[in-house]
């Protein structure tokens, strides 16, 4: 009796997922897919040109922009716009389990506001998805945990400068069988790290936006002053001028080390493994 329970569980699931299917057929169909900016209109976001620039490409973006510079908005938006397509599947990932659970959480009340949201199937800390069969996951920070995700047709990495290298280059490949799209948002954490060398020396396939806080109309010039008083002038920098600095125990510039660095001199001892013998 049992064997015969299981067996009848799984051929309702099967008909569970063919019924889905065919229902993600039928909305595709019947359903116009929304841009991100005619999102944001529907729920009366206003976009700054960056924000619309951003939104209105199909690039991999570099985003390096200020605190509370509206960045967070933009990969809610791009989240909502994949959320038209049926069975489309979104990753958020940030280097802190808590970063990529908070702009999942965003992106679920910028959602409830749409007024022809669909019903949803899952609605938990890490994952949304929808009755069209898309889903948004927001994976745990760690090279280990994220691995067996495939087909990701929008890749989300938020607060970039802080996610090791390792941890990127096992997400990035994600979007290989989609040609999706990364979305990659920070402020400067020194010069140093993926994010840095891809916005320092990357490909020109990169859409890149630098907005400061001196570009944001509502962060006001002297909350700017105080800050930067209480919070000394390497963070300020950083945080809302959006400059690459070296860290604070850092001995010696990048730019003097990287300055020094020649080809021309063979080292006094050998290097085992890096092509240099005895």
């Amino acid at each position: 009796m049992i064997v015969g329970y299981a067996a009848l569980e799984r051929q309702v699931a099967s008909l569970h997922r063919e019924f889905r299917s065919l229902r993600q057929g039928e909305e595709a169909a019947a359903a116009p897919r929304r841009s991100a900016v005619v999102l944001a209109a529907e729920l009366g976001v206003s976009l700054d040109p960056w924000q619309r620039g951003t939104l209105e490409t199909d690039r991999d973006a570099l985003l390096l922009v200020t605190r509370q510079g509206g960045k967070g908005m933009v990969a809610s938006l791009l989240a909502l716009e994949a959320l038209e397509d049926p069975g489309s599947t979104t990753v958020i990932i940030a280097k802190a389990d808590r970063q990529a659970k908070r702009l999942l959480r965003r992106v679920k009340r910028l959602y409830r506001s749409l007024p022809d949201a669909l019903p949803t199937v899952v609605d938990s800390t890490y994952a949304l998805e929808l009755t069209n069969g898309a889903e948004i996951l927001a994976l745990p920070g760690s090279e280990e945990t994220v691995r067996g995700v495939e087909a990701v047709d929008l890749l989300i990495c938020d607060e970039a400068a802080l996610i090791p290298n390792e941890l990127f280059a096992a997400v990035y490949p994600m979007l290989a069988t989609t040609s999706g799209r990364c979305v990659a948002m920070t402020t400067p954490r020194g010069k140093r790290g993926w994010f840095y060398g891809e916005w320092s020396g990357g490909s020109d396939t990169w859409h890149r936006a630098s907005i400061t806080a001196l570009d944001i109309p509502r962060i006001k010039p002297d909350w700017l002053q105080r800050t930067r008083l209480r919070l000394g002038d390497w963070v300020f920098r950083q945080e809302f001028l959006c400059e690459f600095l070296d860290t604070d125990d850092q001995i010696f510039a990048t730019d003097l080390i990287e300055g020094s660095l020649t080809r021309d001199v063979a080292p006094l001892f050998p290097i085992h493994g890096m092509g240099v013998t005895a």
